[in-house]
């Protein structure tokens, strides 16, 4: 098989296409949207946080307009830069992620206003997605904004799971951590969720803001101090005096119902019933994955060379969310890529050129530790031909990962994979095809076409 085989490429792509798909609103919403208020009797107050904030509410409010024509409808979505969608009664506001930023504080506090005047005869829709941890900014008496995002910016770069970065996010918010439902209540709310996070917990899914918070400050603190290099003593000290978030029991979520409407799971499912399709074994890891890029992808290719050596046709296909950890040599280092492109730089790495062997890795909300522009990037493709392409262009595949520079190095090669926003979010997507068996008479897992 070629090295640059186009066909090859192109079911890499439908297999991420599909998983994207299971996930977009317009498929997964409607069937799980409760029905409004009676007319003249209370409102239906949309609160939509994510990054498939403005897509969530768009459909929900079409679907409310065709199905309950006459309802009263009004609302607010919060999302990121550049995934804004056209809607008629909710309002969309853009702002920062993955650090939060000044247009975020300003909508939040909008939102919670909004909440103030949510009435026990009206039905609160809260429609969440991936992204909504970030984007929902407004800190606890006592901490500011530039707090929270030096506490954000801290805590990505640490490699620290996402469940101790949101246990550290829900402990310092007035949204998060089921705070939202404290505002809300005693009103009814139904909150639908689009998954991004590993295990589909509730809590963490956008910090759990309508839901009791099952992590305690003990764990907050156990991760601050873990930080290097460590957070003044004067910031732990005002964290270490805030109250407690909500907890299960609490009255406040006496009206409060939850529902996951979409995840990475579904979406994996969807990339395995393309693959078969297309005569590979789907062999599926889990969409629940976490860990470092680069281990990952170390893990991952000995999977596949040993499917290669036992002449397996596969599609090995994982979701999940993967991290990337700066060292003190790397850090506040300008390299672009994400979490996805980074794997995919550690995968052809350790692939070494191997044969029939494929791979893409992407994020499913179309962007890779970008800015949220169209240009930015989701991931990145693998083929045999990698590495031999990028030593003809003078390219040093092991300086690009040291330096966390993926996207550049792919950028050179032309395998960036760039789809714009898609307005959804479910995580990290991988495929890995290994589509033939090494042969006897040449055991050298290198490129026969290099």
């Amino acid at each position: 098989m070629a090295g640059n085989d186009p066909e090859t490429r192109a079911v890499l792509k439908r297999l991420y296409d599909a998983a994207v798909k299971d996930a977009l609103p317009e498929y997964c919403l409607p069937p799980h949207l409760p029905a409004p208020p009676e007319p003249e009797q209370g409102r239906l107050v949309i609160f939509a946080i994510g990054k498939a904030a403005a897509s969530m509410a768009a459909v929900a409010e079409d679907w409310y307009d065709r199905h309950y024509p006459g309802t009263h409808i009004e609302g607010l979505a919060l999302t990121r830069y550049g995934h804004a969608r056209p809607t008629r009664h909710v309002e969309v506001l853009e702002a920062g992620h993955p650090i939060p930023d000044a247009a975020g504080e300003a909508a939040s506090k909008r939102l919670l206003r909004l909440a103030e005047w949510v009435g026990p005869d009206d039905l609160a829709l809260v429609l969440l997605s991936g992204g909504g941890s970030a984007l929902s900014v407004q800190p606890m008496h006592g901490l500011t904004l530039e707090d929270e995002i030096f506490l954000t910016r801290a805590l990505l770069s640490s490699g620290r799971p996402i469940g101790d970065i949101n246990c550290v996010r829900k402990h310092i918010s007035r949204i998060k951590g089921g705070r939202l439902a404290e505002m809300l209540h005693p009103a009814r709310s139904v909150t639908l969720a689009i998954s991004d996070v590993a295990g589909d917990n509730p809590s963490t899914i956008a910090s759990g803001p309508t839901v009791p918070d099952t992590t305690a400050k003990v764990r907050v603190m156990a991760v601050l101090d873990s930080l290097k290099p460590p957070i003044p003593d004067e910031l732990r000290a005002r964290i270490a005096a805030l109250p407690e978030t909500p907890k299960p029991n609490d009255e406040i979520f006496a009206h409060a119902s939850y529902r996951l409407v979409a995840s990475g799971t579904g979406s994996l499912g969807a990339a395995a019933a393309i693959a078969r399709a297309e005569g590979y074994e789907p062999v599926a890891l889990g969409a629940a994955i976490e860990g470092e890029a680069r281990d990952l992808a170390e893990t991952h290719a000995s999977l596949a060379l040993a499917a290669r050596a036992e002449g397996r046709r596969i599609a090995i296909i994982s979701g999940g969310e993967a991290s990337v950890t700066f060292g003190e040599a790397t850090e506040g280092a300008t390299g672009k890529g994400g979490p996805n492109q980074e794997y995919a730089l550690a995968l052809a790495i350790a692939l070494d050129g191997a044969s029939d062997i494929f791979a893409l890795a992407a994020d499913t909300d179309g962007i890779d530790g970008g800015t949220g522009a169209a240009d930015d990037p989701a991931g990145a493709i693998v083929t045999p031909s990698t590495l031999a392409r990028a030593r003809e262009k003078g390219l040093d595949a092991k300086a690009f990962l040291d330096r966390h520079d993926s996207g550049t190095f792919f950028a050179e090669l032309g395998d960036l994979v760039t789809t714009g926003p898609s307005y959804t979010n479910v995580n990290d997507f991988r495929v890995i095809l290994v589509a033939a068996a090494e042969s006897p008479e040449d055991p050298t897992p290198k490129d026969k076409a290099e």
